[in-house]
């Protein structure tokens, strides 16, 4: 399964779940550590945790099986390590916070990208 079509599901999961806010950023020429990078905020922590465990399932439906999460102690921040895509999910409090979105999306050149 190409990366774009494992975002698209991503991004479709969590917005089914009732996640908030959905944003991907492409973080080729930025980082290698993954193709893109997909953010959304819950509306509690029971839902973050209700959000990544989701997600890590129905990944697995599709033939991604080594997912994981961390951050399962945390009650405002998950992230779901799903190979080529990063998810982070967050509290909206917390997000705002560490602003990701802005953080990521200044292009890097490419001798600069971070591992």
């Amino acid at each position: 399964m190409k990366v774009v079509d494992i975002k698209s599901n991503i991004e479709k999961i969590l917005s089914d779940n009732k996640a908030l806010n959905i944003s991907s950023i492409s973080l080729k020429n930025k980082s290698f550590i993954a193709d893109y990078m997909i953010i959304a905020s819950g509306t509690s922590s029971r839902h973050l945790q209700s959000l990544s465990e989701i997600l890590v399932s129905e990944l697995k439906k599709i033939g991604l099986n080594n997912c994981r999460i961390e951050g399962r102690e945390s009650n405002d921040w998950k992230l779901v390590d799903a190979n080529d895509i990063i998810v982070h999910i967050f509290h909206p409090k917390k997000r705002v916070f560490y602003d990701l979105e802005k953080m990521w999306s200044e292009e890097i050149p490419k001798e600069k990208a971070m591992v």
